[in-house]
């Protein structure tokens, strides 16, 4: 008897294996939510560089504080990626400037996700390593994020990619959006393009591939990544054209893996955000006596609503009340995971604190990065209810704009609807 009982165990155990690996080298995880990621990040990126446009050039550029030379030296030390090392000339500066700009809004529009999620982490780290002592705890956010967008299928759902895809059901996915045609030209030459670049960069210019070189691609590590990048591309190209079959399957399997790999450190970036601010607070006095928001709510730099930041601190009570809840929504929510309802409410208050904190405290930039990184664990039921609510309001937005139907006069005929 305990014998059968121990082998009904082990072959349990191995069918819920089983599932478990076949669920995760058999479909990317959270399509949803990783687009809903890719979309908040690069808008916010997106919003950022062009809020800053007017200032770009003392922010990150030649007539900062932080010259370029100071930046070249602290380069040389960390070994930092940033393409902005590369040349001191301004129209250097203007072009990753604006490539920037380009790939975050491509990004946010999904389409070549897999080549824009590259540029977008290239952009980002360029602008963000080539003065280190701008930005807050948004910017480190998107830093990282940036990273972790490059190993997932974001492009999957809600993008150009997908759009693309579905046109074409026979082919499969484009970037990121399952099996991409064929002969796709667009990709090729970006491909190319892109390899051609890389290359430049790396005869003529300083980067070099030794452990001990100086430049913008220092030592083995971030060559290896740009290009290991590319060639993966590459393959992933001619295993599509030339090998459809096992090999196919396998890299499809590979990029399962990296996907639902990259999804869950998202997961666990944002509760150990959460559980570190927490625990954090809850060692300090002033959180302790529920007085902390009281401060902050009376630095100039911190109070663009003066009048609301007075409203709220003349209510003691209030200041307490949030303070508390602060700290009690950071600390609980990785423990309110193991409940979905308990989930979703800690969602919805942590969302709330951080609307209140654009607002009240005027950061915006870190309200939406914050708010981002918490949609990767908003349920998909509520993400299709909203996608389809887009979709209907999209709709009747291009209805709008349809030709009036030609009078009873005209030779015309009305213009067929758009949405038909």
């Amino acid at each position: 008897m305990k014998t059968s009982a121990v082998s009904a165990a082990i072959s349990a155990v191995r069918a819920s294996l089983a599932r478990g690996h076949a669920r995760v080298t058999g479909s990317a995880l959270g399509p949803y939510q990783t687009a809903v990621v890719r979309i908040g990040f690069s808008f916010t990126w997106l919003l950022f560089l062009l809020r800053e446009w007017p200032h770009r050039r003392e922010l990150y550029g030649p007539d900062g504080p932080w010259s370029w030379d100071m930046a070249r030296r602290l380069i040389d030390g960390n070994h930092a990626f940033t393409a902005l090392m590369w040349s001191d000339s301004g129209l250097w500066f203007e072009t990753v400037y604006a490539v920037a700009l380009v790939s975050a809004l491509l990004l946010l529009l999904g389409w070549r996700t897999r080549t824009m999620s590259v540029l977008f982490m290239l952009g980002v780290l360029s602008l963000q390593n080539r003065s280190i002592f701008i930005g807050d705890g948004g910017d480190n956010l998107i830093h990282l994020m940036s990273l972790y967008l490059v190993l997932t299928r974001c492009g999957q759902v809600w993008s150009l990619d997908a759009r693309r895809a579905a046109r074409r059901p026979e082919d499969g996915d484009g970037d990121g959006a399952g099996q991409e045609s064929p002969r796709d030209t667009t990709g090729i030459v970006l491909w190319a393009v892109l390899g051609l670049a890389l290359a430049w960069i790396q005869l003529f210019t300083d980067a070099g591939l030794s452990p001990v070189a100086d430049g913008p691609l220092p030592g083995l590590g971030w060559a290896t990544v740009l290009w290991g990048l590319w060639l993966v591309q590459g393959g992933w190209w001619l295993a599509r054209r030339y090998a459809p079959g096992e090999p196919r399957t396998v890299l499809d399997m590979l990029a399962n893996l990296a996907h639902n790999g990259a999804l869950v450190v998202i997961m666990g970036e944002v509760c150990l955000l959460y559980a570190s601010a927490g625990w954090y607070k809850v060692q300090g006095t002033r959180w302790q006596d529920g007085t902390a928001l009281y401060y902050p709510l009376h630095l100039d730099y911190f109070s663009p609503w003066p009048s609301l930041a007075d409203a709220l601190a003349s209510s003691g009570t209030l200041v307490m009340l949030l303070t508390y809840g602060t700290v009690v929504v950071q600390v609980a929510f990785p423990f309110t995971l193991l409940n979905r309802r308990a989930k979703n409410v800690m969602l919805v208050l942590l969302m709330l604190e951080h609307i209140g904190i654009a607002v009240a405290l005027g950061l915006p930039f870190f309200s939406l990065a914050a708010i981002a990184a918490d949609s990767v664990f908003l349920p998909t039921a509520f993400l299709l209810w909203t996608g389809r609510k887009v979709t209907r309001a999209r709709d009747r937005l291009a209805a709008r704009t349809v030709e009036e139907p030609a009078g009873e006069d005209d030779e015309e005929p009305a213009a067929p609807s758009l949405t038909g």
